[in-house]
């Protein structure tokens, strides 16, 4: 099979032969159509993501989308010809999805919405894992609830939106000027954070109260703004970017409870791999109902532009950027 292969941190993406992988017990193997591109891609070819613990040379690639074409023994859940999605590999030292097949274990996937083209599904995996476990998993949102999701028009943002209010919340989203048409898109309130300060837009939009639950997804200083602006003894601040050091006495002053979301951890330890799944096919059944859609953008690529898809994802894009294997 063809395979793009990066062989040390910051390296061009190398075209090569590979023997096309086998799928072991409880594996499938895919076709793969459309590979989605995430700021951790980017960031893995650049040496800049320890925590994604794959060593150079690689295959790169979290996301899929494409066609199981072989079952590996164990696996009834999946048949030669299904369409599947997922976010399967590209970590751990496992291959990743820049290549023509990939073998994965068969809990990490679902079938891909019936709604979508393989170039929309390979968009939501990561982004949807990432967002469900917060708004979901962890904050376990619900009806009338208020959710603040920051940066709310980006990957992660654009899904915990959706996934809010079709749990019935009310939902508002910081993003800039020029992103709040996005937010609205997805049934947000727009709070343009460069003009409002989280003091402001409490007063505002929650009389002072604070928001039941506000998903982080930015990290840095906006975690600090996540513990000024969640509600007092019941609130609750979810971050996917956690990594810097924060107090936490303002949060503990509110009285109000946080968590993370590390979403690669099924695939660096082999645990709970199914519940990866699980969230996919019941984000299918969200997307199929109309309640859920990938923001992807408007560029298309081949495999041969994979470093201009890089490229454009470091620049700071609007939607999210997918390879097409097939189709394009």
């Amino acid at each position: 099979m063809k395979a793009y292969v990066v062989e040390h941190a910051q390296g061009a993406f190398r075209a090569v032969d590979l023997p096309c992988p086998v799928p072991g017990p409880d594996q499938v193997l895919v076709r793969v159509h459309a590979s989605g591109v995430n700021p951790l891609d980017t960031k893995i070819r650049a040496g800049k993501a320890a925590h994604a613990r794959q060593p150079l040379p690689a295959v790169l690639g979290l996301d899929v989308a494409g066609e199981v074409v072989d079952v590996g023994s164990g696996v009834s859940a999946f048949r030669r010809g299904e369409a599947v999605y997922g976010m399967v590999g590209g970590v751990g030292g496992v291959q990743g999805t820049l290549a023509e097949y990939v073998a994965v274990n068969a809990a990490l996937l679902a079938a891909k919405p019936k709604s979508l083209s393989m170039r929309q599904a390979a968009a939501l995996p990561l982004v949807t894992i990432t967002a469900w476990e917060g708004i979901v998993d962890r904050a376990k949102v619900r009806s009338g609830q208020k959710v603040l999701v920051h940066a709310g028009a980006g990957g992660v943002g654009h899904i915990a939106v959706q996934l809010a209010k079709s749990l019935g919340a009310d939902v508002f989203a910081t993003v800039s000027l020029d992103k709040s048409a996005i937010a609205k898109s997805f049934g947000a309130t727009a709070i343009d954070y460069l003009a409002l300060t989280p003091e402001q837009y409490v007063d505002l939009h929650t009389g002072g109260e604070g928001f039941d639950v506000v998903y982080d997804t930015v990290g840095g200083a906006t975690i600090d703004a996540s513990f000024a602006t969640v509600k007092r003894y019941t609130g609750h601040v979810v971050s996917c970017l956690g990594w810097s050091t924060h107090s936490l006495a303002p949060l503990s002053f509110r009285g109000a409870t946080y968590s993370g979301v590390f979403s690669l951890l099924p695939l660096l330890t082999g645990l709970h791999q199914a519940h990866h799944g699980h969230i996919l096919r019941d984000a299918a059944a969200l997307v199929d109902a109309g309640q859920l859609k990938p923001l992807v953008n408007d560029r298309r690529f081949p495999p041969a532009e994979i470093a201009s898809a890089h490229a454009l994802v470091e620049s700071g894009t609007i939607g999210k950027v997918v390879v097409e294997f097939q189709g394009i």
